[in-house]
C-alpha cells in the first residue's frame, strides 16, 4: 500500500462524499486506501455514505476527541508508506498524486508536504506555507494585515506555484511518510484543535527532516464549513497557542514567551468582545 488518506469527519457529509469522490476520480497508478474517522458527528446522516462507499474503512468515534487523537486513530489502523492527512472539506483536482509521491520518494530525509490551497472563490490560501511562529511573525499575523513578499508568518517570499522547503504546512493536507509520523509521536493530542499542525511540522524539523510546500499542484478547500466562531472557538484557537509557546518558548526563552502571552491574551479579549454570545 503506497498511502493512506486520513479524513477526520465531522458533520459535513455532502463535502466528505465530494473529498471521496475526488480522490477516486484522480488517484491511479498506486495503490491507497482511505480511512474516514467520523468524530462523533451530532447528525448521524453521513452514514448513508458507508453503503456508497463500500471499499472507504470508516471508523465512528463514541465521544468528540478533537483533530489530534483522531487522525492518531486513523493512521494507527493505515497500512499505506505514506500517510496523507486531507480535511473533509477538500476536492482533489488533477492527475497529479503519482507525481508528488514521486518527488517525496526521491527527498533525502522527506518529513511532510502541503499543496496549494484556495477557497471556492479561486483564492489562494496563504497558510499552505508558514513560518514557525516566533515573536515577531506572530505579532504580525495577530494584529496586522500585511500582505508583503517578506519572509514573515506566511511565506510570501517564495512564489505561489514554486516548489520550496518550508517550516510548516496546514493539516488540510498533510503528506507524511508513515514512520516518520510514528517516529515524532504523532499529533500532540493536547490540541484538540487548531495548532497541532505547526506543533507536528515543526517536531519534524527538530528531529532532521524537510518539509515542502509543493505549489505546482492545487486542491480545493472550502475552509471553515463545520467551524463556529463561537466563544468556544476562541477558546480552543487561543488555546492552542498558548500550549505551543510553552510548550517551546517557556523555558528555552522566556521574554519571548512572555511577550507572546500578553499578545496573545490582548488578541483574544479583543475577539471576544466581538461575540455577543
Amino acid at each position: 500500500m503506497k498511502v493512506s488518506v486520513i479524513i477526520v469527519h465531522y458533520q459535513v457529509k455532502d463535502l466528505l462524499r465530494n473529498c471521496i469522490l475526488s480522490i477516486q476520480k484522480y488517484f491511479h497508478e498506486f495503490d491507497y486506501e482511505i480511512v474516514v474517522v467520523d468524530n462523533h458527528s451530532p447528525n448521524s446522516d453521513w452514514k448513508a455514505l458507508i453503503n456508497q462507499f463500500p471499499n472507504v474503512n470508516f471508523i465512528e468515534l463514541k465521544e468528540n476527541l478533537g483533530f489530534s487523537k483522531a487522525n492518531n486513530i486513523g493512521v494507527n489502523v493505515a497500512k499505506g508508506d505514506y500517510v496523507y492527512v486531507l480535511n473533509p472539506d477538500t476536492e482533489i483536482e488533477g492527475d497529479y498524486f503519482k507525481q508528488i509521491l514521486d518527488f517525496a520518494d526521491q527527498q533525502k530525509k522527506f518529513g511532510a508536504l502541503g499543496l496549494r490551497m484556495h477557497d471556492a472563490k479561486g483564492n489562494f490560501l496563504p497558510e499552505s506555507k508558514r513560518s514557525v511562529p516566533a515573536l515577531i511573525n506572530s505579532f504580525e499575523k495577530l494584529f496586522t494585515k500585511l500582505n508583503n513578499d517578506s519572509k514573515t508568518y506566511y511565506r510570501n517570499d517564495i512564489p505561489e506555484t514554486d516548489i520550496a522547503e518550508v517550516e510548516v504546512m496546514t493539516g488540510a493536507n498533510l503528506l507524511m511518510k508513515k514512520s516518520v509520523y510514528q517516529e515524532v509521536g504523532g499529533f500532540d493530542e493536547r490540541y484538540f484543535m487548531y495548532g497541532e499542525d505547526i506543533d507536528l511540522c515543526y517536531t519534524i524539523l527538530r528531529k532532521g527532516y524537510k518539509n515542502f510546500y509543493y505549489g505546482k499542484a492545487s486542491i480545493l478547500h472550502y475552509k471553515g464549513e463545520s467551524t463556529v466562531k463561537d466563544k468556544v472557538y476562541l477558546n480552543r484557537f487561543f488555546g492552542a497557542m498558548d500550549i505551543f509557546i510553552g510548550k517551546y518558548y517557556k523555558k528555552q526563552k522566556p521574554l519571548q514567551y512572555l511577550l507572546m502571552k500578553i499578545g496573545l491574551k490582548f488578541k483574544h479579549f479583543i475577539e471576544a468582545r466581538k461575540i455577543k454570545n
